[in-house]
């Protein structure tokens, strides 16, 4: 549903180096914005105002960052989801280039001069963090990946690494390969160091490695529960991935299934709630050795839906379609309310720009600014959590329910 649009890069060093002035940058994306912006009154905001207002914070020789601070608290003026700056110091700049790199040739061809590698790859750990004013929590650990090796929880406070403030791009940059030190907090007041090997995180596949490793059956109350977690719905892979382990895979055999959708990146189609019909059909192939293998067209066991206020786009069409069609209950916390066509441009330093582009209606209704609520509200603040998570417990014991386990 997403239209792609990339914006001409300029070469300013021939082969090696691409740079730009910040005030040129901040011009760039306040006049893209502008131009693509799906409602042309832009939110009833007055825009020229506030670009003027917010480009006098603008210096030519201003860190990256700092730039991006400023853009993006214009661009907050809008009160739209899909309308943020990213920078390669973020490492959604990496996972979003990897969402949108092989949808179009565009795209492709202006992120070409930022990926020496030919891919969106950085060194990291695989955790999904939030940055509050006492710092910078996880919300989520990527499995099967350093940070959950190392026994990073949810709710860690990130401190430092090899005792230099905690960066997620600049910590690890350099570092693939070679253990370093990292200081956390998991309770307030408890510091613990624990010893993490960076990684080559592409975002084209690290969403894809970490949802096989999530897939797992939890035995509760004498019932095998599936659980799979989809960081990104961002393709047809993740949907192929969820199909191959329900019908065929480790999930098959589960009583009960648990969907998690929380955190990570949207995209899904509503067309993939098709593995949950109301009747299945199942077909057994019989080899000459009698051996017998039977695969159902769907689901028809019970499932549960975990969300909270980090599921969007796509993740919401999912949400919203799983309730209107009655398939079982949501779990968790009222979703991002974030469910807007976004286009994503390439700047002149790299950066990437997403501008709301279109507006979206689901059944008649408009998701954006209100999402979808749950059916049992289970809320969740991960700070200081210390690996905690009701909202998964809570969803693993509705699905024993539904499947009449004790």
């Amino acid at each position: 549903m997403y239209r792609l649009l990339a914006v001409l890069f300029v070469l300013t060093q021939a082969g090696t180096a691409y740079c730009a002035d910040r005030l040129a940058v901040f011009d760039e994306a306040a006049r893209i914005t502008a131009e693509q912006f799906f409602d042309p009154g832009m939110n009833g905001v007055d825009w020229d105002a506030a670009v003027t207002a917010h480009r006098t914070a603008v210096t030519p020789g201003m860190e990256r960052e700092a730039v991006a601070a400023e853009v993006n608290a214009l661009l907050a003026c809008l009160t739209t989801s899909h309308t943020r700056l990213y920078t390669q110091d973020d490492p959604a700049w990496y996972q979003l280039a990897g969402v949108f790199l092989h949808g179009s040739e565009e795209i492709a061809a202006a992120l070409a001069p930022f990926l020496p590698d030919g891919a969106p790859i950085y060194a990291g750990i695989g955790v999904m963090t939030e940055a509050r004013d006492d710092g910078l929590f996880v919300t989520g650990v990527l499995q099967g990946h350093p940070a959950e090796a190392a026994g990073v929880v949810v709710g860690d406070r990130l401190v430092a690494v090899n005792g230099a403030p905690y960066h997620p791009i600049q910590s690890f940059a350099g570092r693939v390969g070679t253990e370093v030190t990292l200081t956390l907090e998991r309770t307030p007041g408890e510091y613990r160091d624990l010893v993490v090997t960076p990684a080559r995180l592409d975002g084209v596949t690290m969403f894809e490695d970490a949802m096989r490793a999530s897939a797992r059956v939890i035995e509760h109350a004498g019932t095998r529960v599936g659980y799979v977690r989809i960081w990104s719905y961002a393709g047809r892979k993740y949907q192929d991935i969820l199909v191959g382990e329900v019908l065929y895979g480790r999930l098959k055999e589960a009583d009960a299934l648990v969907l998690d959708l929380r955190g990570g990146w949207g995209g899904a189609s509503p067309e993939y709630l098709t593995l949950f019909p109301d009747r299945a059909m199942d077909m057994t192939r019989i080899g000459r050795d009698g051996t017998a293998f039977t695969v159902a067209s769907g689901w028809t066991k019970p499932v549960v839906l975990l969300v909270d206020d980090g599921s969007r786009s796509g993740k919401e069409l999912i949400a919203h379609g799983f309730r209107a069609l009655g398939i079982g209950p949501i779990v968790g916390e009222t979703t991002a309310g974030a469910v807007l066509a976004g286009r994503l441009n390439v700047l002149s330093d790299g950066s990437l720009l997403y501008v709301a582009v279109m507006d979206v209606r689901v059944d008649g209704a408009r998701l954006e600014g209100v999402g979808v609520a749950p059916d049992i509200a289970v809320p969740f603040d991960p700070p200081f959590a210390a690996g905690a998570d009701p909202q998964r417990d809570r969803a693993v014991e509705e699905a024993v329910r539904l499947a009449g386990g004790g």
